[in-house]
């Protein structure tokens, strides 16, 4: 893919030309361009659909790991990962009916006496529908890493005198942030390369760098995959810091 980014597509006839050039990545980095923009508006949404499931996904995998009994545990294991089990496009779908001008938000909030709210097409619908679709992929590591901690660790601090909030502090979180961290490498990458959520319920005003992949694929291959090692790169980087902080050892 970097390869071909390097390459040249002839404005004629669309035909790859083999010529070396950083002209693709100039256009990209080029303050005159949409493309800059593009990526920051990426990021900012990869990042907070990425805080919002982990601050969605800690409490409940908190109360599966360290509070629920086995029955309890297995039913809410089957509630987050039952999403998983329908297609990715019927769930998007699904959400196109509910946040519908006539769909089941506006209905509920027409029964508490309250206005409608536009949120179809719009940014904030992509970052409900996106922080819903990833999530279960923040509860399962976020999990797996509470039920590791030994009960042993709780009851040295409280018996040390530490009260709720400063155990969670100093134990429960340092020891559960590698597998928040191996979450949020599934939401940021998931949600930095998706091109369907936008068009679907964002519409031709939140176009991401996949879209832009997307639509140059057929007619400017260079291009596209130059805007395309852009998410690769960030997600290189990326990893090498989720390895530092020990995320891949809570996958």
């Amino acid at each position: 893919m970097f390869v071909s980014s390097l390459w040249t597509s002839n404005s004629f006839t669309s035909a790859i030309e083999h010529t070396w050039t950083f002209a693709n990545y100039r256009e990209i980095f080029s303050t005159a361009g949409p493309y800059l923009h593009v990526a920051g508006w990426t990021l900012k949404v990869a990042a907070g659909v990425t805080v919002t499931d982990a601050i969605l996904a800690f409490p409940l995998a908190f109360f599966m790991a360290r509070v629920a009994g086995k029955r309890t545990r297995a039913l809410l294991f089957v509630m987050v990962r039952l999403p998983l089990w329908s297609s990715y496009l019927v769930r998007i779908y699904a959400w196109q009916t509910i946040l519908a001008h006539d769909g089941a938000i506006n209905w509920a909030l027409n029964g508490l006496g309250l206005p409608d709210q536009n949120l179809s097409y719009t940014n904030t619908a992509v970052w409900i529908v996106f922080s819903y679709v990833w999530l279960p992929f923040m509860v399962l590591p976020v999990y797996a890493a509470l039920e590791r901690i030994p009960d042993s660790y709780l009851e040295a601090s409280a018996d040390l005198g530490a009260r709720s909030w400063r155990t969670f502090r100093s134990v429960i979180l340092p020891l559960a942030l590698p597998g928040v961290v191996a979450g949020s490498i599934f939401t940021f990458a998931l949600t930095l390369g998706d091109y369907i959520t936008p068009v679907l319920v964002g519409g031709t005003n939140s176009q991401m760098i996949g879209n832009y992949v997307e639509n140059n694929f057929a007619t400017n291959l260079p291009f596209a995959a130059a805007f395309a090692v852009i998410p690769m790169a960030i997600m290189g980087a990326y990893l090498l810091i989720a390895r530092r902080l020990g995320a891949f050892e809570a996958l």
